[in-house]
């Protein structure tokens, strides 16, 4: 795919189990945003961060310089109110849609499902019992603009509203095997126990170059809970 790719980074997630607000956690030394951003302007050029608000749209200027900034057009409809703003401000035919959750993003993951994309409104990951993971997934930005702000207008939250009406292309997880056997790009931080999970994942990939190393029990643990996908 040649064209200009977009990216959406939903920030708004309030993070009331976790504490936090997640675009800010720094679980490796510096904010989630920061390193979200960093991993996304490998595969696409135009990125747009979405707040849920103005004054946290004001606390993430400083954070994301080469990005362009949104808003909740709504509140209280979380990602699908994310995500219609988004879309709406994406120059690129294709956009990625990633929250801010992502410790683990993959480029390599990402460009595929780029490339998965071409020709259809949408690629998704897919797990066990059509579990989808649509804020790690691709999107053609118009149609799926307008499924959003259709969904807003119906009064519809649920994330897979948006989606019933496109051309979805589901990916099966073990497409993404080859260049993330462990599927560590779609662990998020959701609970205390994530961002724990996380750094001693981190630590260990870090001291052994990420590859045949020994697990923690920990890891095993949330490597377990992704494997049930």
């Amino acid at each position: 795919m040649g064209a200009l790719r977009s990216c959406v980074i939903l920030a708004g997630g309030a993070g009331r189990r976790i504490g936090s607000e997640k675009a800010f956690l720094e679980p490796f030394g510096r904010t989630m945003i920061e390193a979200t951003v960093e991993v996304v302007e490998e595969v696409a050029a135009d990125l747009v961060v979405v707040a849920r608000d103005f004054d946290q749209l004001s606390r993430l200027r400083g954070l994301v310089p080469g990005a362009r900034l949104a808003s909740d057009p709504v509140q209280g409809f979380g990602p699908v109110a994310g995500l219609a703003a988004g879309m709406e401000a994406a120059a690129g035919d294709y956009a990625l849609a990633v929250g801010c959750d992502l410790p683990f993003l993959n480029p390599r993951v990402l460009e595929l499902l780029f490339d998965l994309a071409e020709g259809h409104d949408a690629a998704v990951p897919e797990g066990k019992s059509g579990f989808l993971e649509p804020l790690h997934a691709v999107y053609r930005a118009g149609p799926m603009a307008r499924a959003c702000r259709e969904a807003l207008a119906a009064g519809e939250r649920r994330i897979r509203a948006p989606l019933e009406g496109l051309a979805v292309r589901t990916v099966p997880l073990n497409l993404l095997r080859p260049l993330d056997p462990e599927l560590l790009s779609l662990f998020n931080l959701n609970t205390d126990e994530d961002l724990i999970e996380a750094r001693r994942i981190e630590e260990v990939r870090g001291g052994a170059g990420g590859r045949g190393i020994r697990r923690t029990r920990q890891e095993r643990r949330s490597l377990s809970r992704l494997e049930s996908l």
